[in-house]
This record gives structure tokens, C-alpha cells and sequence, in this order.
């Protein structure tokens, strides 16, 4: 999965479609957070480059009080109810942005909130805008310090974002024409209700990510085989946001991706 300048990522769909061509890519699918803008762009670029390309989304869901995100691929980006709930989401973005701003003035560090909309360019702005604003200002020395020091959870800046139910977030994906995945469970803290999460209707689980190891890759590869799942996987490149670009450190096996075309296109398993 891969993020743009749409939301929280530092490259647009036409460069992630000429650096996905370039490592070797044969389809591409753009994710980016609560916003469908760049994929009619990532579509168009990839057509003229050969590419598959996979229309989505990543939408941050809440169960049980913890943080689940949810990935619809193949959805259509002009559906009317699931862009009615990305405009929400956007608006809350936009609003959570100026709450950190508004934290981190009560803590004598004065960021400019204009700064972080103009570094943010778009319609979906998130913390990773206001950690550059934070290093550009000079309130920290790069994007990790920044999260450390104010915006991580606990931190004097901190403000939870607006979350959908993670059983709604998968019926609009589905709403949409699309096939819903369980994004990055390794890093989500899901181990004690995986099996809920699989149950509420998922079609599949992101097993390969970049900061999966490679035993739980395995592990939950292993789970969605069992569970008749399909598997996805992906660098979740944010581009120069954070550390370096991943796009390439992951490469999903084509049999899985045809897997997904193949059951998005209704094809017996």
C-alpha cells in the first residue's frame, strides 16, 4: 500500500507510479489516509506506464477502545456514502490539527497553524504535516524527535483522531464495490481479538508490511490461509515523511495479487 501527497505521503501518484515502474512493479495500489483524490491521477499514470492499478483506501476504525485500520481495495473512489464519511473524516482532521496547535501554544511552543496547512497541500492533513511544521520552526531537530517529544500518544500534544466502528468501516468497503483488509495487525495490538476482527467480515489480512517480521508474516499468512482469506501486502510508503521511502522494501507475491483481482472480479476460488 502506498500514500501520496493526498493525505500523509511526500510523493504524487505520477511519481509513485514512475518509481513503481522503475523497481519493476506490475500493479500498484494507492491507500492513502480517508481520501480517494488521488486515484483517478494514480489510475491515469499508471495506464500510461503498463501498470495495474488498484484503487483504495485506508480508513482508522476503532474496536474495543484500541486502533484498527481497515483497507478497501477496488473500491470505487466515487461512491456517494463512503465519500460522505471521508469529507467527515477530513473536516476532523483538519480540526484534531488545529487542537495541536492550540496543545502545543499552551506548552510555549508557538507553531504556526498556517504553516502546517501549507505543508500539508491537502484535504486530509495529519500529525506527519505537523511534525515537519515542528522540525521546519525549529521546535525539533527531525520527524522522530517531533512525535517523541509532543505528538505521540501521551505526549503533551497529543489528540486522538475521529474513528468510525471497524464493523462500519468494513460494510462501506464493501458498500463500495470493494474487498476489505485487516491493515498491518502486527503493529496493531490485535493478537486477543483476531479472531473477532476476522469474523466481522473481512476478506482478507495485510500479512507482508514493512515492519512486519518475517515470523509474523508467516503466522499470519498461516491464519488467513486457514480462514480462507486472501493476502495482501505492502512497503506502506509515506515517502520522505517517514525516514526513508519503503516503496519497494515489500513486493507481495503475484499469485496473491491475482488472488484479489480475481475474487474482486467474482472468479470462483
Amino acid at each position: 500500500m502506498l500514500h501520496s501527497v493526498y493525505s500523509d505521503g511526500t510523493f504524487t501518484p505520477d511519481q509513485l507510479a514512475a518509481i513503481g515502474r522503475e523497481l519493476g512493479f506490475v500493479a500498484l495500489a494507492l491507500t492513502d489516509h480517508d481520501t480517494v483524490e488521488g486515484c483517478s491521477e494514480m489510475a491515469q499514470a499508471c495506464n500510461a506506464l503498463g501498470l495495474q492499478f488498484i484503487p483504495g483506501v485506508e480508513l482508522t476504525t476503532e474496536f474495543n477502545n484500541r486502533e484498527i485500520h481497515v483497507l478497501g481495495y477496488f473500491i470505487d473512489p466515487t461512491h456517494t456514502d463512503l465519500n460522505d464519511l471521508l469529507l467527515t473524516c477530513q473536516l476532523a482532521r483538519r480540526e484534531r490539527v488545529k487542537r495541536i496547535v492550540h496543545k502545543l501554544h499552551q506548552i510555549n511552543v508557538p507553531l504556526k497553524g498556517e504553516l502546517v496547512f501549507e505543508i500539508a497541500q491537502c484535504n486530509s492533513p495529519g500529525r506527519p504535516h505537523i511534525a515537519r511544521a515542528l522540525v521546519r520552526s525549529g521546535f525539533a531537530s527531525n520527524y522522530e524527535e517531533a512525535f517523541e517529544k509532543y505528538l505521540k500518544k501521551g505526549r503533551p500534544a497529543w489528540v486522538p483522531k475521529l474513528k468510525v466502528g471497524t464493523a462500519e468501516a468494513i460494510e462501506l468497503v464493501h458498500a463500495a464495490g470493494g474487498l476489505a483488509f485487516l491493515a498491518h495487525p502486527g503493529i496493531s495490538n490485535v493478537e486477543d481479538c483476531l479472531d473477532t476482527l476476522i469474523r466481522m467480515g473481512f476478506d482478507g489480512i495485510e500479512c507482508f508490511h514493512s515492519k512486519h517480521s518475517p515470523e509474523q508474516s508467516e503466522r499470519y499468512t498461516q491464519v488467513a490461509i486457514s480462514r480462507g482469506l486472501l493476502i495482501s501486502g505492502g512497503s506502506d510508503c509515506h515517502g520522505y515523511n517517514k525516514d526513508k521511502p519503503l516503496i519497494g522494501g515489500v513486493r507481495l507475491p503475484m499469485r496473491y495479487v491475482n488472488a484479489i483481482v480475481d475474487r474482486h472480479a467474482g472468479k470462483p476460488r
